[in-house]
């Protein structure tokens, strides 16, 4: 029986050390993502999916960690109780496994779900407005992939310069260094 944890931020600049570290519980294996909830194609999530086994329990935060659709929520708990793996959310303390016949517990996944779902639906929302708000300015360029600078930034780096120095080079954030050096690492 293996104690596994999942732990997903939504992009690469953001830290996960919050999640899951006041547990207490030594993991056997640990599967990070740094992307949307928006979709399970998530590739740290579909390793986990192949590594987990009958009698192992998997450790999340938090519901909306897992998914922010509650018809893939519904499927990965589901799943992974059909196969006897045990799902567990810290933030909520709901567990479920394959005898889990609570209907209180099942109205929480539902409801939390939902939940995670709409906020989703708003995140979406608001990124929309923004854009429309920048076209009007003319500050919105489509958010069209820079190929040439993305080889610069990955150029730069593997001649051993500090993030900082790379962003200053080519002449963008330090977020997008990170952001195009960790899709450069996926896709190895």
């Amino acid at each position: 029986m293996a104690s596994v944890a999942y732990i997903r931020v939504s992009t690469v600049d953001q830290n996960t050390t919050r999640q899951l570290t006041d547990t207490g519980i030594t993991f056997d294996k640990v599967f990070t993502d740094k992307c949307s909830g928006s979709t399970i194609q998530r590739p740290a999530l579909e390793q986990m999916k192949e590594y987990v086994r009958e009698g192992d329990v998997i450790h999340v935060h938090s519901i909306d960690r897992l998914a922010r659709n509650l018809d893939d929520l519904s499927k990965l708990v589901n799943d992974w109780n059909s196969a006897g793996v045990t799902v567990f959310f810290h933030k909520e303390s709901l567990t479920f496994d394959s005898g889990d016949t609570n209907p209180m517990s099942k109205l929480m996944l539902q409801m939390l779900g939902a939940v995670a779902q709409f906020e989703l639906s708003m995140i979406q929302e608001r990124r929309r407005e923004g854009i429309a708000k920048a076209k009007v300015a003319g500050k919105y360029t489509g958010g069209k992939a820079n190929l040439k600078k993305h080889k610069q930034i990955r150029q730069l780096r593997a001649e051993g310069n500090s993030l900082r120095k790379v962003a200053s080079l080519v002449g963008v954030s330090l977020s997008t260094v990170q952001r195009v050096l960790a899709i450069s690492e996926e896709n190895k």
